[in-house]
């Protein structure tokens, strides 16, 4: 599987008053990982919403804290498309010191496609280059 890397400098507004990040910051990291990723295979965000009339909501999520991370470190967010059936798709997630390597988070979400209506859409059948693109992400 692919492994899909981008770098975030923690900034003053995600901290609490102790200096450390606080949890729900995490969540947004991922889908930053999950932006980065969109833009890296040709399908941003914007793409996905205004030219295929996609949405891909989070169904679920979840965050495992392994160590604290303060305002000033820097992460590297990592993330690989653990599964696709064009349906559904899920995402893992590795949060680590951009230095150390240490594991900071780690976790996954998990999605599906709907259209503008809010139905839910197959990708092999509507957008079969898409779903390519994503089976082989999940391919060792």
């Amino acid at each position: 599987m692919k492994i899909y890397t981008c770098t975030h400098k923690t900034q003053y507004y995600e901290t609490d008053q102790m200096g450390v990040v606080h949890h729900s910051n995490y969540i947004r990291w991922f889908e930053e990982g999950r932006v980065f990723f969109l833009e890296e295979i040709g399908y941003p965000y914007q793409r996905l919403e205004k030219e295929l009339k996609l949405i891909s909501p989070v169904l679920e999520s979840h965050c495992q804290y392994r160590s604290m991370v303060y305002f000033g470190d820097t992460v590297d967010i990592s993330l690989r498309v653990e599964s696709s059936n064009g349906i559904k798709l899920k995402f893992s997630y590795e949060i680590r010191d951009h230095e150390t390597r240490e594991l900071r988070a780690n976790g996954y979400t998990k999605h599906c496609f709907l259209d503008s209506a809010g139905t839910l859409v197959s990708l092999k059948k509507a957008q079969p280059e898409l779903y390519k693109i994503l089976k082989e992400c999940t391919e060792e």
